[in-house]
Formats: structure tokens, C-alpha cells, sequence
């Protein structure tokens, strides 16, 4: 049975409010970072080596922001034999803005149609990749609140990540994490330590409506975000101590993992040392013998001329290893093989850490998470597992409903990297052209998987979903008819990058 809220009928603050089933979706294709670097002509290790990423996935002309959330919510209530007429709110987190009127959620309300069900709260919240992070706050807050109806929250945080041609294309990624909130939860928010940062910066965003590429600084957007974290690790220790949460002087020491919002791999590195130099920087009586040997040198520095201190950042990763490998690194499954997901990005680490221990492992033992978002938005709280032991506990069906991650993973298909970047160009030319009916394969797909069948000339968009008997094909992404593309351009755009690709 899951965890219900329908006992929860009595006025009372509803206890243990946090995730109760997560559902994680990515795309059924990818690309090999290191055959990337040879197609882009790109020293060897630029992107595995320098950015500790290793595969990308990537969505085809058939999949939009529509049509991952769809999937991604669908699965989570067939997977958890969960009834629409039970949610009473859905939100979705995204950046990946396909109208800029009508939400994704509106589009999902397609699946509540046949129970009856309109009374749901809830649209799409936006700030780059904390849209996701806001949606579930807001879930959480609106079950603490004498607005909750007993019924459960659903999140849905979900992004295609795409760049122009050049060094940052590696950096791309797609997928969606639906998340079930309620109370008598298996994972539960700490309440009272929550922090957050906000600043006006241009540091990544999206001002041109016509297509999918960002504006990237990329170096004030690693300062950006480097400084976001020093500041809500700094607010939330505060809290923590306060509330009881933390005990002891680290609260390096005192969670047992600590999860970050995943650009790439080596952010997730720096990160993690980014805390230590802070609590190294606070500590009264560092031991110089054991933690922090070696780092006498780097005692009176301040935090903000060490952004980019490469002196620092090699000490302070060496000296933090150890604790990355225990505490963060089996939370970066996801962000390695799949890549940045934008707003699931964070969540995308929370269900790798998960996936990587067992039911036993996990009980009583508290997370640390840290999300951003570009332009800024940034926010650090905290999750407890909890120690229930009956069998078949919630924790036990959470567990168990991510035990496949690796195998999903390991059953996508491999695309060359040519196929890869005509997929690219196709996307980038049909951009929101209409009509127009996507002329990818949907062989690939996973089974369960909604996808894209038409816009029509009104900008209406419809789709279908893969039957789950349905088996995957070994059809790329390149294999498209670009007859057909060419035929649906535009005249002046025909003569195009999509039709030289061919």
C-alpha cells in the first residue's frame, strides 16, 4: 500500500511531508562523449577527462517538453498503481519553453481526463534550472498549509538541453523526474533549515524565442555558482545547528551525503571541496594534522578571490576525495551518462544515490541538496530517510522502483556522432515551424514512451504513446527522410544546414 493521505483527514499539520515515489525518464538514445571529442576536434579528454563526462543523451525530433513529462508522469502512476482522482496538485518545473502562454501542465491534464478529475492546483514555474527545485518546495508547502485537501502532490521537473555547435554542445542532456509528495513520506524534508540565495546576473539565459540555444558566460557562471553555494552552505549550517539538525562542528561530517545541482562531473567535484575550504575557512582549531595537512598555507584567504584559484582548487580536491567518494560521487550516475538535465538535474542525483545503496543502508541517514539556477536562483534543505523496518515499507517500494537505473541505462543505443549532429540540425530547423510532422523513427523509443506526431498550422500539437508491449529497434536518430524534412521547410530556408546534412 502506499503511504496515504487520506487518513490524514483531521485538521493537523501532516507529518513526515516529503517524496513518496520518484519516476525517472531520459531519452533512449545517446552519444559517446569520446567519439564527440573526435567529431568535434576536440583534444582527447576535453569533455571525459576535463568535464568527467562520458555519455549524453539526446531527444530526436519526436520528443519535446510535452511529451517527457507525459511519459515521466504516467509511468510514475502505473508504477505505483496510483489513481489521477488522488492528486490534488501537479506542477512542473521547466526552462524549456515551448509556448509562452499555455504550460506543460495543461498538457498533462490529458491524462486525468478519463478519471474526472479538473480539480488539480498547480502550472509550470520557471528560473533556468531551479524550476524544478521551486515546484517541489511549493508542493511541500502547499501539504504543510491549511490549503491541502488530503490529496497527494505530484512534481514534475523536466528539460531538453540543447547547444549551438561548438565546445559547449557536450554539455547538453535531456530527461524528466516525477516526483509524488505527501506525508508519512520515506523521504522527508527537514523543516526549519531550508536556505536560499537570489541575485540579478546574466550569467546563462535564453532571450531569443526563435530557438533553443542559451547565452552562456561561461566563466561568471561557475563563479555564480560557486559563490550561490558558499552562501546557502553558510545560511543552512546556521539553521541546522539551531534546529538541531547538525551536530558537531561539520556538517560535512554530520550528513550523510551531499547532492548538488550536475552541469557535468567536475563542477560536482569542485563543489564538494568548495565546502570543506568553507568549513576550513570558520574552523577555530583546524587540524592540521588530520583533515586539513598541508592546507596551512591557504588559512587567511577570502572566499571570494578563490573562484578561480587553481592552487586552491587542486589542495582542497585532494584534501576532500575521500569524503567525495563516500558522500557525493554514487550520486553522479545520472549526470555522467545522460548529462546535464537542467531542472532534473538535482533530482537525477537524488534517485543515482538511491539506486547505488539498499533499503538498509539508507534508513535514518540525512542528505544534503544544493540547487541553482542561472539568472540566480539557488536554494540548499535537506531530506532524512526514514527507519521504518515493516516489511514491504515505503522505502523499500522507493528503493526498489529505482533498482532498474543502471539497466535502463545500459539498454539505450549507441548513435555516431554524425548521426548526433544531424539530429542537432533538425531540431534547430524545425524549431517551431508549423505545421510540421516530426520525421524521425520512433523504433528507438523505450515502450511506455509518449512522442510527437504533428503540429498542425495553428501551432497544436499531438501525440501518441509507444504501447509498453512494444520492443526497441536498432533505428538511429539519423535516420530520417530528409526529403520529407526539406519538403515542410520553409523556401528560404531550404537550401539550409538540415538539407547539406543529408
Amino acid at each position: 500500500m502506499m503511504p496515504g493521505s487520506k487518513a490524514e483527514g483531521e485538521q493537523r499539520w501532516p507529518q513526515e511531508v516529503g517524496i513518496i515515489a520518484m519516476e525517472v525518464y531520459f531519452p533512449s538514445q545517446y552519444v559517446n562523449q569520446t567519439e564527440l571529442e573526435q567529431f568535434d576536434g576536440a583534444s582527447a579528454g576535453k569533455y571525459t577527462i576535463g568535464l568527467g563526462q562520458s555519455r549524453m543523451g539526446f531527444c530526436s525530433d519526436r520528443e519535446d517538453i510535452n511529451s517527457l513529462c507525459l511519459t515521466a508522469v504516467q509511468k510514475l502512476m502505473e508504477r505505483n498503481k496510483l489513481t489521477y482522482p488522488e492528486i490534488g496538485r501537479l506542477e512542473v518545473g521547466t526552462e524549456t519553453i515551448i509556448d509562452k502562454s499555455k504550460s506543460v501542465k495543461t498538457v498533462l491534464m490529458q491524462l486525468f481526463e478519463d478519471s474526472g478529475n479538473t480539480d488539480v492546483e498547480g502550472i509550470d514555474t520557471t528560473n533556468a534550472c531551479f524550476g524544478g527545485t521551486a515546484a517541489l518546495l511549493n508542493a511541500v508547502n502547499w501539504i504543510e498549509s491549511s490549503s491541502w485537501d488530503g490529496r497527494y502532490a505530484l512534481v514534475v521537473a523536466a528539460d531538453i538541453a540543447v547547444y549551438a555547435s561548438g565546445n559547449a554542445r557536450c554539455t547538453g542532456g535531456a530527461g524528466a523526474v516525477a516526483m509524488l509528495v505527501g506525508p508519512n513520506a520515506p523521504l522527508i524534508f527537514d523543516r526549519g533549515v531550508r536556505s536560499c540565495h537570489m541575485q540579478h546576473v546574466y550569467d546563462f539565459y535564453k532571450p531569443d524565442m526563435a530557438s533553443e540555444y542559451p547565452t552562456v558566460d561561461g566563466k561568471l557562471s561557475i563563479q555564480c555558482y560557486l559563490h550561490a553555494l558558499d552562501r546557502c552552505y553558510q545560511v543552512f549550517s546556521t539553521k541546522a545547528r539551531r534546529v538541531g539538525v547538525l551536530e558537531g562542528t561539520s556538517l560535512l561530517d554530520g550528513a550523510s551525503a551531499f547532492i548538488f545541482h550536475q552541469p557535468y562531473y567536475k563542477l560536482v567535484m569542485k563543489s564538494f571541496a568548495r565546502l570543506m575550504l568553507n568549513d576550513f575557512l570558520t574552523d577555530r582549531n583546524p587540524d592540521y594534522k588530520g583533515r586539513y595537512a598541508g592546507l596551512e598555507a591557504f588559512r587567511d584567504v577570502k572566499l571570494e578571490g578563490t573562484y578561480f584559484d587553481r592552487n586552491i582548487e587542486q589542495a582542497f580536491l585532494a584534501a576532500s576525495k575521500s569524503l567525495f567518494e563516500e558522500k557525493t560521487k554514487p550520486s553522479t550516475r545520472l549526470a555522467v551518462q545522460v548529462g546535464n538535465m537542467y531542472t532534473p538535474s538535482l533530482y537525477g542525483g537524488l534517485a543515482s544515490y538511491i539506486a547505488d545503496n539498499t533499503v538498509e543502508s539508507l534508513r535514518g541517514k540525512r542528505v544534503v541538496l544544493f540547487s541553482y539556477g542561472s539568472g540566480l536562483a539557488a536554494s540548499m534543505y535537506s531530506l532524512r530517510f526514514a527507519d521504518d523496518r515493516t516489511p514491504d515499507s515505503p522505502l523499500e517500494q522507493l528503493v526498489s522502483s529505482l533498482s532498474d537505473l543502471q539497466a535502463r541505462l545500459e539498454s539505450r543505443q549507441k548513435v555516431v556522432p554524425q548521426d548526433f549532429d544531424k539530429c542537432m540540425k533538425l531540431r534547430e530547423e524545425t524549431h517551431h515551424l508549423a505545421p510540421y510532422k516530426p520525421v524521425s523513427t520512433v523504433d528507438h523509443l523505450f515502450p511506455g514512451t509518449w512522442y510527437l506526431t504533428e503540429v498542425d498550422s495553428m501551432h497544436r500539437r499531438k501525440y501518441e504513446r509507444k504501447p509498453l508491449s512494444d520492443t526497441v529497434s536498432n533505428n538511429a536518430a539519423g535516420d530520417v527522410n530528409m526529403a520529407e524534412v526539406k519538403r515542410q521547410l520553409p523556401v528560404d530556408v531550404q537550401q539550409g544546414a538540415v538539407v547539406n546534412s543529408a
